[in-house]
């Protein structure tokens, strides 16, 4: 039996199985052992049946008197009856005809199930039963539940791994043995049979924990070689002018916080070296990396060479565009800024790319504008991605590759990360984090509100927009659901737009609208040609108006607290304070998570706990859960990654040859592509 085989090659697993394995993307032997339990139920105490107590339980009985019969309606009944030494209990199955025919009467069995009291007398239902034997699958032990499709369910599945296990107990170690002995790991072959067939939580527990390592070491030793490899490039000198520092911060109508200094010094060390930059400033909300990202550009540009900035949408690009003209025009190279998006005419567009290539426009923003083949930039020094995230890996590395050299690059973002996310999704990237808030931000009530709290919460925002002041609403769907009973954006316009605020200009804008007309909505929004605009998290990323005080967030229990603290960031940035309301579905208490953001503004600590919470989907979005692939690990053990960050540095100091280990490297050559610049 080889790791390649086909799945129909064991026995149980004809045509019709197989195409139920494919649809979990199994069709080879090697895919089946890499198929992880998602759970488990242990049922490995053996009890008495004398001794049985309400709830999952195991005996080891004799069966006999099994008999099936139809009652009310179809509804198909099998009995029996176990029995040991201590007594005897009732078994009973519904739905499973075969039962009657499949026990063998006067047999030994394991039985595991629910024990409850039903038609006026204990019995275990729907139980497991297996023939007494040295190894049991289904019942006696820890118990793998797996993900199941129609028609290919766990005991299918545990019955063909059972048959690999004899493969599975000589699969070769995947990582070196001084790196197994110094992290005390259980061995690879072990942790792979004990994921599937545990024998006590001890070493289910160790298993875990070595697949886990595994996971994040694999993981962080991509980014670490990704980090190097970069090192090892030669990128453009940018000698640190004095003048120009000073000239740009004397001419700020603002004080730089202690952050933003240590940051922007931290970027013009790197870029006074021959090696590129490639830096991640991460920010709060309303912390100020725009300014940041202009004095790293203003050096660059008193060179005469060349900046690009990409965004990842157009009222953004054009946002940072006016923002970095104002911030650079003390030092005269506002006329250098130019802007390049999607929805421009092909004759700005191509005006735009001549400028480009003869180097007269050296500071391109811009949004996936940037990274078509018409465009050339080949003076480019420094390459500025905000919201980094957004933009994948190839766009990114496009983007790189305009300069015909390895250019600085400074990655932004406004969504906190957590320390742990930082080291593992963000290895190879030095980083920066400004930690406070320019002092002219103004605070953010956030107040949860029950539905029916609705009417006075609407009486304090009608006085509020009655002033001027504009307001967010933001909802979950676009449009109504048959399955979900949360707020569309389409509903909820209509009863603010006709009924509640009608006296107001209400907008719409969600993700299935053409590009053009989400940028007119946003642009008539900016403009205060709409009052409030409802939406849903489309708002999220880095939109500045200093005019929207309010928001209002609908089935908030539905959002992660990261993606609530990001979209409330998108009011308060005026002069006066910002009011975010988390509108419930129901009438049912707040969670403490709902609670935590109405206690602290502190981004970090909130994503730090939606991290223990919900996970690093909840802050990154699915994709970049999925691109990790951690089916084990948990992002939250900042014991574990911090072992394995580790043992990947000593992997590298020792010079270990990766193709050693075949396994290994092929899951880090897959990893090394979907960090950040490789």
């Amino acid at each position: 039996m080889e790791l390649d085989d086909d799945i129909r090659s064991l026995k149980g697993v004809g045509e019709a199985s197989a195409r139920q394995f494919g649809l979990l993307g199994i069709t080879t032997i090697g895919q089946l052992i890499d198929y992880y339990p998602r759970k488990y139920e242990d049922y490995s105490v053996i009890s008495d049946i004398n001794r049985l107590k309400p709830g999952p339980v195991t005996i080891r009985a004799i069966i006999q008197n099994a008999k099936g019969r139809y009652a009310r309606r179809g509804l198909h009944i099998t009995e029996a009856v176990a029995s040991d030494p201590t007594g005897s209990v009732r078994l009973v199955w519904f739905n499973q005809p075969y039962r009657a025919t499949a026990i063998k009467s006067g047999q030994e069995y394991f039985i595991s199930g629910n024990f409850e009291f039903t038609h006026k007398q204990f019995a275990i239902m729907n139980s497991s039963t297996e023939l007494v034997n040295e190894f049991p699958i289904n019942t006696a032990r820890i118990v793998p539940i797996y993900r199941e499709t129609k028609g290919l369910s766990s005991r299918q599945i545990r019955s063909a791994l059972k048959q690999v296990v004899p493969l599975i107990t000589t699969l070769p170690e995947t990582l070196p043995k001084w790196l197994v002995d110094n992290d005390q790991l259980m061995n690879w072959a072990d942790a792979i049979e004990q994921i599937h067939f545990p024998s006590s939580s001890q070493s289910l527990s160790e298993a875990q924990e070595r697949l886990a390592f595994e996971e994040v070491f694999s993981l962080i030793l991509a980014s670490l070689l990704n980090k190097y490899e970069v090192m090892n490039e030669k990128a453009p000198v940018v000698p640190f002018d004095e003048t120009v520092a000073k000239t740009f911060v004397g001419n700020l109508p603002f004080k730089l916080t202690d952050s933003q200094r240590k940051t922007i010094w931290q970027i013009y060390l790197d870029i006074q070296k021959d090696r590129p930059m490639n830096r991640l400033v991460e920010g709060d909300v309303g912390s100020g990396k725009t300014v940041v990202a202009a004095m790293a550009a203003a050096m660059v540009l008193h060179r005469g060479h060349q900046v690009a900035l990409m965004a990842p949408t157009e009222i953004l690009a054009r946002q940072h565009a006016d923002t970095l003209t104002k911030l650079l025009k003390p030092l005269g190279l506002d006329t250098t800024i130019g802007l390049l998006t999607g929805s421009m005419k092909p004759k700005q567009k191509l005006l735009a790319h001549k400028a480009m290539a003869d180097g007269h426009m050296r500071f391109m923003v811009g949004t996936q504008a940037l990274i078509q083949d018409q465009v050339d930039i080949k003076a480019l020094e420094l390459i500025i991605i905000d919201e980094q995230h957004r933009f994948g890996v190839d766009q990114r590395k496009t983007l790189i590759a305009k300069a015909g050299h390895m250019p600085h690059v400074l990655n932004l973002t406004a969504t906190p990360i957590p320390r742990s996310l930082a080291l593992t999704l963000y290895g190879e990237l030095d980083v920066s984090i400004l930690e406070e808030k320019p002092a002219d931000r103004q605070p953010i009530t956030t107040e949860i509100c029950s539905p029916n709290s609705r009417a006075q919460i609407y009486q304090k925002i009608d006085q509020e927009l009655a002033t001027g002041h504009q307001m967010f609403v933001v909802c979950p769907l676009i449009s109504d659901s048959d399955i979900l009973t949360v707020q569309s954006v389409e509903k909820v316009f209509d009863q603010l737009a006709k009924q509640d605020f009608k006296k107001y200009k209400v907008g719409l804008l969600h993700g299935r609208m053409r590009a053009d007309d989400k940028n007119q909505v946003m642009q008539a929004f900016i403009d205060h040609k709409l009052d409030i605009l409802v939406s849903t998290t489309v708002i999220e990323v880095g939109v500045d108006i200093p005019n929207v005080t309010v928001m209002i967030i609908e089935d908030a229990e539905r959002f992660g607290l990261a993606q609530i603290h990001q979209l409330r960031g998108r009011i308060g940035r005026g002069r006066d304070p910002g009011y975010c309301y988390l509108m419930l579905s129901d009438s049912h208490a707040p969670s403490p998570r709902l609670r935590a953001l109405e206690r602290s503004n502190d981004g970090f600590k909130l994503a730090e706990l939606d991290l223990q919470l919900r996970g690093p989907g909840a802050i990154y979005g699915t994709l970049q859960h999925g691109q990790l692939d951690l089916r084990v690990a948990k992002l939250s053990d900042i014991k574990l990654i911090a072992r394995a960050r580790s043992a990947a540095q000593s992997f590298i100091d020792r010079k270990v040859k990766l193709l050693q280990y075949a396994a290994l490297a092929k899951r880090v050559k897959h990893l090394r592509a979907l960090t950040n610049l490789n």
